[in-house]
């Protein structure tokens, strides 16, 4: 669950709430808006990967010889008390090509203003790691910064941070690959809509 500045939370259960009440005010989806909307999380997780290879050479070797990987685009807004990110992405099993589309979202209390952009990519070294990213979501903590390793196995994962057995992130921002990684309640999960 996600606490909100405002006393507010938005579970899972809300999530789903709010798509419903979306889909009756607009209308559910298409079958020619959801392959746009799948060929825009394509494109997106497309250019990702090669912003990440032009900052990291070392991460392309790293991403061919994974289980699998999952590319997210973000676009995060603060004004005053409350702001919050949200994102989609896909997720692609390289042992049987499969594509799993997903969304993100991420709430943020505090004092502030600004708008960010970035792109994550994860890196999964196991199938059982991409699995259980996949099917059973992922939920950063309230206080989940992680900085980036400088170096390791062999080099590949050089900018990336370690935040679970056999799961690398990567996290380019508008200034580039950044040492820090900041993904304070931050929840990943499927996105029912695209799959």
């Amino acid at each position: 669950m996600v606490v909100l500045a405002l006393g507010f939370s938005v579970t899972p259960v809300d999530a789903q709430i709010l798509e419903k009440l979306k889909d009756a005010v607009t209308g559910p989806p298409t079958q020619a808006d959801i392959a746009a909307a799948r060929q825009e999380v394509q494109a997106a997780a497309q250019q990702a990967l090669l912003a990440l290879y032009a900052m990291t050479p070392n991460a392309r070797r790293a991403i061919d010889i994974a289980a699998g990987y999952a590319a997210f685009s973000t676009f995060g807004m603060k004004l005053m008390i409350a702001g919050g990110t949200s994102g989609k992405g896909l997720a692609v099993n390289k042992r049987t090509n499969s594509q799993t589309y997903m969304k993100m979202l991420e709430v943020q209390g505090g004092l502030g203003f600004g708008v960010n952009k970035n792109q994550l990519i994860f890196v999964f070294t196991t199938e059982p790691a991409l699995s259980n990213f996949i099917n059973q979501g992922w939920e950063f903590g309230g206080q989940a910064n992680v900085s980036a390793i400088a170096g390791g196995e062999g080099e590949m994962f050089s900018g990336a941070a370690a935040i679970s057995p056999g799961v690398y992130l990567y996290q380019i921002t508008e200034t580039g690959l950044s040492a820090t990684l900041t993904v304070s309640g931050t929840r990943f999960f499927v996105d029912p809509d695209l799959n």
